[in-house]
C-alpha cells in the first residue's frame, strides 16, 4: 500500500445532494420543497409554532434563578495548592495572589478574584492575598505558618463605569473652562 492509494471505505463519504440542478437530477425545479407557501421559501420562522396552540416551550414552567449580582470567584482548594508546591510549580514560601495562581494553572476564570477553600491539607508556609477565604482555609494556612489577607476586588464593570464617569467629568470641566475663557 502506498500513500497515494489510501482511500476511504466504500460508503464512508456521501456527497451532498445538489438541489435545483435540472429535472434529470431528481431534485430540480422545486428542489424537494414542494410548491408555494412559507416552507418553500428562505427564512422560515415557524419552528416551534403549533398552529395557534400554546407551544411546548411556553407550556413548561420556568425553573431556577440567575443572580445578576453574583460574584464570580475562581475557587482554589488548599490541597491543590500543596500539590503544586510539591510539584515545584510554586515556591514553598511564596506570596500568592490571583495572577500567580493563574500562572500556576490553579485559578481558572474568576472575574472577581480568587476564593480560598479549605479542602485538603497545607504544610507550606504560604502568604495569600485573595478576594475571599473560608474560615477553615484561613485556620489551615495560619496553622501551617502562613497568612491570609482578604482584599476587596473592584469588579471590572464598576471600574469601566468609574472610568467612563471620569472622562465625562473631564470633558464637562474642559467645556466649562472654554466658556469661561471666551466670556
Amino acid at each position: 500500500m502506498k500513500l497515494n492509494e489510501i482511500r476511504d471505505n466504500a460508503g464512508a463519504r456521501k456527497s451532498k445532494m445538489r438541489v435545483g440542478r435540472g429535472i434529470g437530477s431528481g431534485k430540480g425545479k422545486t428542489a424537494g420543497r414542494g410548491q408555494k407557501g412559507q416552507k418553500s421559501r428562505e427564512g422560515v420562522s415557524i419552528a416551534g409554532f403549533e398552529g395557534g396552540q400554546m407551544p411546548l416551550h411556553m407550556r413548561l414552567p420556568k425553573r431556577g434563578f440567575n443572580n445578576i449580582f453574583a460574584k464570580d470567584y475562581a475557587e482554589v482548594n488548599l490541597g491543590a495548592i500543596q500539590k503544586a508546591v510539591d510539584a515545584g510549580k510554586i515556591a514553598a514560601d511564596a506570596s500568592l495572589d490571583h495572577e500567580s495562581l493563574k500562572a500556576a494553572g490553579l485559578a481558572r476564570g474568576g472575574k472577581d478574584g480568587v476564593r480560598l477553600l479549605g479542602k485538603g491539607e497545607l504544610t507550606s508556609p504560604l502568604t495569600f492575598t485573595v478576594a475571599g477565604a473560608s474560615k477553615g482555609a484561613i485556620e489551615a494556612v495560619e496553622k501551617a505558618g502562613g497568612s491570609v489577607s482578604v482584599i476587596t476586588v473592584v469588579p471590572a464593570a464598576e471600574k469601566a463605569a468609574a472610568k467612563k464617569g471620569v472622562k465625562y467629568r473631564e470633558r464637562k470641566a474642559d467645556k466649562a473652562a472654554k466658556i469661561a475663557a471666551n466670556a
